[in-house]
């Protein structure tokens, strides 16, 4: 039998992260060619972004249709994922509950 070679596990700072982040943020990269231009999964490129990404300005009182209907998009996206979250956590606690008798 041969050994397989453990490859080791990359890690990258914060900085190269956030500059990752920035390719798909200001300078409108997709995901795909910003993952490629600095040689990381897109994946963990969207992983970054959850965590790095600045919170989108919320549209002003002069914003154009599109921009609002942008905003709506967003928020109810937002929305769904926090509804979704709670319902998970209560079925958790009522699951621990249970278990807890």
């Amino acid at each position: 039998m041969s050994k397989k070679s453990k490859r080791s596990r990359r890690v990258f700072t914060v900085e190269f992260k956030q500059s990752a982040v920035d390719l798909v943020v200001k300078q409108g990269y997709s995901f795909k060619a910003a993952a490629e231009a600095v040689n990381v999964s897109p994946r963990s490129l969207r992983e970054w972004h959850e965590k790095l990404a600045p919170e989108p300005e919320p549209c002003g009182e002069e914003a154009s249709v599109s921009e609002l209907q942008a905003e709506i998009k967003r928020l109810r996206k937002q929305l769904q994922t926090a509804e979704l979250e709670r319902e998970i956590l209560k079925k958790t606690t009522a699951y621990f509950a249970k278990e807890s008798q």
